[in-house]
């Protein structure tokens, strides 16, 4: 429990301070048989900075049942 507890208090704390997560993927423009060009494309994905606090609530909630034995 208190990792699992440490990983989401990390992973709630970083949800808050970059508010997202950004894709970056490669999409093909042009594929002219030996000749082929391609593009990175970004895409993002907003986080909601209430996810992140419930993250972090959980977190310490694991933490605090896991140091009660």
């Amino acid at each position: 429990m208190k990792i699992a507890g440490l990983i989401l208090i990390v992973m709630g704390i970083l949800g808050l301070v970059y508010g997202g997560v950004t894709l970056v993927y490669p999409d093909k423009v042009v594929d002219a048989g030996p000749i082929e060009i391609t593009v990175d494309k970004k895409k993002s994905l907003p986080l909601p900075p209430l996810l992140g606090v419930v993250s972090v609530g959980i977190g310490i909630g694991f933490l605090a049942m896991g140091s009660r034995k």
